[in-house]
């Protein structure tokens, strides 16, 4: 399960690429979080566009000690980098990832953006690297992820207290959710339907 983390795998559809995060990525990330001054919400993984470069470089060394793989998100008739997402907390012992750190400029939220990327990521997944469990977690203040999370067909889990710090320094409640193996192919038809009138 963990080959990919060695190889510069490329996830593209519906003119959206994911593509390993790297320092190319930097300036475009940084005009990403600029779009809508995404540093302010505290319940998000957002950086300031100034830290970018130590936002890309954590994320490389949790690459390196393989917890964490991250790509950018590319607009691909733009050319241009319009956010982030990860798979992370990465356990090949128990067949499980999660999906999460993820993010993207205003202007492409509310599209089939955050769909069609979490879509090719779960795909990805089950069906190349034979996962039981894709997670995902979310602030319990962060009302709009936990809508997007459920829209794909996640299961709630439930909810973590006293879990994790904001980025202002506050303890934060974590909600839960998965999707195993054997729900994929419900989850997948389901998904394909959400994007059939995107393209």
């Amino acid at each position: 399960m963990t080959d990919f983390l060695a190889n510069g795998v490329v996830l593209s559809q519906h003119g959206v690429r994911l593509e390993p995060l790297d320092f190319t990525h930097a300036d475009g990330l940084a005009k990403a979080c600029q779009d809508g001054e995404l540093w302010t919400l505290r319940v998000t993984s957002t950086p300031h566009y100034t830290k970018v470069d130590e936002y890309i470089a954590q994320a490389l060394e949790q690459k390196n000690v393989g917890s964490r793989f991250a790509f950018a998100v590319i607009d691909i008739e733009q050319d241009l980098v319009i956010g982030t997402s990860s798979y992370h907390d990465i356990v090949p012992a128990l067949g499980r990832v999660e999906i999460g750190y993820t993010w993207y400029a205003k202007t492409y939220q509310r599209t089939h953006v955050n769909t069609t990327c979490k879509f090719l990521l779960l795909q990805y997944a089950f069906e190349v690297l034979k996962v039981n469990t894709v997670g995902f977690r979310t602030d319990q203040f962060n009302f709009a992820s936990q809508k997007a999370i459920e829209r794909l067909g996640a299961k709630k889990d439930g909810v973590i207290r006293g879990h994790a710090l904001r980025k202002d320094g506050s303890i934060r409640d974590t909600v839960m959710y998965s999707i195993v193996n054997g729900e994929w192919t419900n989850v997948k038809a389901h998904l394909s339907y959400l994007l059939q009138d995107k393209y």
